[in-house]
C-alpha cells in the first residue's frame, strides 16, 4: 500500500517522528521525560515492538499501551515492566553495559556531541553567577558517560550550535581526539545521533565532527549550515527525510498524547 504523508504537522511531531524511525527494534532505550517519551511510545506501537524502554526511576521493559507517562516517574512507566527496583538499579544496568542507547536532549551542543544543559552566557560569566542558568543535568550526564550510544534531541538554532560551550553537562566525543571518551574512562561509544527541528545529524568516524545526514521536509543543505554556528561535514549522500505519514500523525495525536502535553498540536483556525 502507497504511503500517505501528512501535510499539516508540527516541529514537535516531526521530531517524534523522526526520533521513533532512528530507535532500532529489540534494544534497550533509556528515556527521558518530553518528546523522547512520545517518540519511544510511537517506536514501540509502530516500528519497535521489542523495544525495552528503561526510565530513570527504575522501570525496565515496560509497554506503553496504557497511557503516555508524564513523567519518568509515573505509575505509567510500570504497566507490565520486566522489573522496577529503583533509580540505583537503572543506572547500575547502563554502567554494566546493558542500555544500548540513551535518548536525551539539551541547549547548546559543539562539533563533537557535548552537551549544555546547566548555563549559558559568556566565558568571562562564572558558574555562580551565569547569563542564564538552565534545569542542569538530571540523569542525562549518566546516560551520555554510561549508554552504550546516545540520540540526542533539540532545536536547530545558530545560538544552540556552538563552536565551544559555556559548559560541558554531557559529554560526547569531548575534544574528538582518538580514544578521548576511553581516556576519560567513560563507557559508552558516544552519540549517535542528533535529531533537530531541520535534520538529522551523525559524527563522523574519524574526526568524530558533525555530518549532515538528512534533511527535514522544507529544509535545504543551506538552511541547515547557515543554522548552524560551525562548519557541518556535508556528504555526498544527504538524503531528504521523509514526511510524517498520516498514519504516524494519528497516533500522536488521538492515541499517544491526545491532549498535547508533550506535542502541541496545531489549533484549527
Amino acid at each position: 500500500m502507497e504511503k500517505q504523508y501528512h501535510d499539516d504537522f508540527t516541529v514537535q511531531e516531526m521530531i517524534v517522528v523522526a526520533g521513533a524511525r532512528t530507535l532500532p527494534d529489540n534494544k534497550v532505550i533509556f528515556a527521558g521525560t518530553g518528546l523522547p517519551m512520545v517518540a519511544i511510545t510511537l517506536a514501540q506501537l509502530k516500528y519497535g515492538p521489542g523495544i525495552v524502554p528503561v526510565f530513570e526511576a527504575g522501570a525496565v521493559g515496560p509497554s506503553l499501551s496504557c497511557g503516555l507517562p508524564l513523567s519518568v516517574g509515573d505509575s505509567r512507566t510500570t504497566y507490565k515492566a520486566n522489573y522496577l527496583l529503583g533509580l540505583n538499579s537503572a543506572f547500575e544496568l547502563t554502567q554494566r553495559g546493558f542500555a544500548d542507547f540513551g535518548f536525551i536532549g539539551g541547549a547548546e551542543i559543539d562539533p563533537y556531541g557535548n552537551l549544555n544543559s546547566t548555563m549559558m552566557g559568556d566565558f568571562n560569566d562564572s558558574y555562580q553567577k551565569p547569563k542564564t542558568r538552565l534545569p542542569g543535568s538530571g540523569g542525562a550526564s549518566d546516560m551520555a558517560c554510561s549508554c552504550e550510544q546516545t540520540i540526542i534531541i533539540m532545536v536547530h538554532e545558530k545560538r544552540r550550535f556552538n563552536e565551544k560551550l559555556s559548559y560541558v553537562t554531557s559529554p560526547g566525543y569531548l575534544d574528538g581526539s582518538p580514544n578521548a571518551r576511553w581516556n576519560a574512562g567513560l563507557a559508552g561509544q558516544g552519540p549517535y545521533r542528533v535529531i533537530t527541528t531541520k535534520a538529522i545529524l551523525g559524527f563522523d568516524d574519524e574526526t568524530r565532527r558533525m555530518k549532515l545526514i538528512a534533511t527535514l521536509p522544507g529544509e535545504t543543505v543551506n538552511s541547515v549550515q547557515d543554522a548552524t554556528g560551525f562548519e557541518l561535514i556535508i556528504p555526498d549522500d544527504v538524503y531528504p527525510f521523509e514526511p510524517p505519514t498520516v498514519e504516524e500523525i494519528h497516533l500522536i495525536r488521538e492515541v499517544i498524547d491526545p491532549r498535547g502535553y508533550f506535542v502541541k498540536k496545531k489549533i484549527k483556525q
